[in-house]
């Protein structure tokens, strides 16, 4: 296989993947709810001749390959938006109140860049390429919900890879990072802390019992935690971003709901923090006579990077791009890029890597200094749409040199 002629073969797609971008993009659906989205790519996927296969709620995977005896490898491109308003100035918004704000329409369309790379190679493929698209990504429940509905079967599935374009990262667009082994992204989880009190009126407080008041303190303990009951190198984030009660400035309320989120790189880390935080919450509400229920909702594991897969990924990727392209974490390192490879924010592909060897490579797709100033999540976020070849060619040619060499 030439790396060349596959990158090659990538750039010539450009204008077609641009084009598919730029649909997904100015049609965002959020969750589960994609069903333009997957109208799109299944479209897309059988003009191509692959047969794609529902997975899940609204999840597809389309087979490459398989004509030659050998492994399975994944690659998954991430479908759904946030519910944001659009800002950016491009000539394409999304004006339907929500928005690709992390890229996910990149992804599937370097996805969609890749299985036409794919099945232009198709007789060269030492085993089978199995395409995973995959919806609710942002709620972390589209990687377990297609899990559940058979993903890694039928093919059974032997390693993995997801990309994450980045924008406002200091490197050419279409620059690689690989993840150094262990865990790079935390694990998340959602909550909700209702305090049950008694609504009276506020010229009266004694005749009733304040959740205000009792949430109030339970905010502010919860802080506790971290400064208190966990070691320098435990590194996690426990956030309340919401606080809902009352209607009127003289009413005190019948009830609060608080929520909020938590973010850990280990996974007994996490179950203490959960522990302690219903622990704390209880405790307050019952000193200041309330009661209290907290309830962890969505959320998902520790994204783990496996470590002889992330040996063979940087060597693929060298190949493709050469050594201004393509970086490992402990090359950045060493250069002062950048001190480590864990990000802050949670990927629920985590929930593949914990079934199989997997990698995550990161994709600059925007330089602060080309005018791609805003992070990830943001309404004015734009992502530079040279990277989206070359991130079509890293999926390929990584999924076809793994099978190659493992066959």
């Amino acid at each position: 296989m030439n790396a060349e002629q596959i990158k090659e073969e990538a750039l010539e797609l450009h204008e077609t993947i641009v084009s598919d971008r730029r649909y997904l993009h100015t049609h965002a659906e959020t969750g589960f709810d994609l069903k333009e989205t997957v109208a799109y790519v299944k479209s897309e996927l059988e003009a191509m001749g692959y047969e794609p296969l529902k997975c899940g709620k609204a999840g597809l995977v389309a087979l490459a390959g398989g004509k030659k005896e050998g492994k399975v490898f994944l690659i998954r491109g991430d479908m759904d938006a946030l519910p944001i308003n659009e800002e950016a100035d491009i000539d394409f918004q999304c004006k339907n109140g929500r928005m690709h704000a992390c890229g996910h329409d990149m992804h599937t369309a370097m996805m969609l860049g890749a299985a036409r790379l794919l099945k232009q190679h198709e007789d060269e493929i030492e085993g089978t390429v199995k395409l995973m698209f995959q919806p609710a990504e942002e709620i972390f429940e589209g990687s377990h919900d297609m899990i559940e509905a058979g993903l890694l079967k039928n093919p059974d599935v032997d390693a993995g890879l997801m990309i994450h374009v980045m924008a406002g990262m200091p490197f050419p667009a279409g620059t690689v990072v690989v993840s150094a082994p262990g865990v790079s992204a935390p694990a998340a989880d959602y909550f909700e802390i209702t305090v049950q009190g008694k609504g009276c009126h506020g010229s009266m407080p004694n005749t009733g019992i304040d959740p205000l008041n009792a949430a109030a303190h339970i905010l502010i303990a919860l802080q506790e935690i971290h400064a208190r009951e966990l070691a320098m190198n435990d590194q996690a984030v426990l956030t309340i971003g919401t606080m809902n009660a009352g209607t009127a400035a003289n009413v005190i309320p019948d009830s609060v709901v608080m929520g909020g989120s938590i973010r850990t790189f280990d996974e007994d880390t996490r179950a203490f923090i959960k522990k302690r935080m219903t622990e704390i919450s209880e405790g307050i509400a019952n000193a200041f006579r309330a009661k209290t229920k907290v309830t962890f909702g969505s959320g998902c594991p520790t994204l783990v990077n496996d470590k002889y897969l992330s040996e063979c990924a940087e060597k693929y990727v060298k190949e493709l791009l050469g050594d201004k392209l393509a970086f490992s974490v402990a090359q950045l390192n060493a250069m002062g890029g950048q001190s480590s490879s864990k990000s802050a924010g949670s990927e629920d592909f985590a929930y593949v890597s914990h079934e199989i060897p997997t990698i995550m490579l990161a994709l600059a797709a925007g330089q602060p200094e080309k005018g791609y100033r805003y992070p990830q999540h943001h309404p004015m976020v734009k992502f530079d749409e040279d990277a989206l070849s070359y991130g079509s060619a890293v999926y390929a040619y990584t999924a076809m040199r793994w099978l190659e060499e493992h066959k």
